[in-house]
């Protein structure tokens, strides 16, 4: 090995684009920038959005709908999820470490889907009044 014949490593050094430097680099004249417009001028660029004056798109649409920042804290279970879990007392905490509803869930409402056979007695979580009944028929309570 002599000084004269050691190099980088491949990948270690790489071409530096330097535009604008004359008809020969093959990136002279305009600079890989097109002829004239905005965005072939210093400094010349426009917002997210902008539509060259007309009225963007995001502001043409109509406003529509809600989301409640409070719908992360509430949460439901189905009757064949009751059936399935097998309790005979089941109240938010219980759910949570069964991973039924989010660790972040404050109330728990259940629905009327599905069947009950087994008696099971809701602590802390309210029932749709279809829910009330079929858990009720099956000799559980709600409290």
């Amino acid at each position: 090995m002599e000084l004269n014949s050691i190099k980088p490593a491949d990948g270690a050094k790489h071409y530096k684009r330097r535009v604008g430097r004359g008809i020969g680099s093959g990136i002279g004249k305009t600079a890989g920038r097109g002829h004239k417009g905005q965005k072939s001028r210093a400094g010349g660029y426009h917002k997210v959005g902008f539509e060259g004056g007309q009225m963007p798109m995001h502001r043409r649409l109509p406003k529509r709908g809600f989301k409640s920042h409070l719908l992360q804290f509430n949460a439901e279970i189905t009757l064949t999820t009751l059936e399935v879990l097998g309790l005979p007392e089941v109240d938010l905490l219980t759910l949570k470490q069964e991973k039924l509803v989010g660790q972040m869930a404050k109330v728990v409402k259940v629905i009327n889907t599905g069947a009950l056979t087994k008696s099971v007695k809701l602590n802390g979580i309210g029932a749709t009044a279809g829910a009330k009944a079929a858990i009720e028929a099956a000799g559980g309570s709600v409290a």
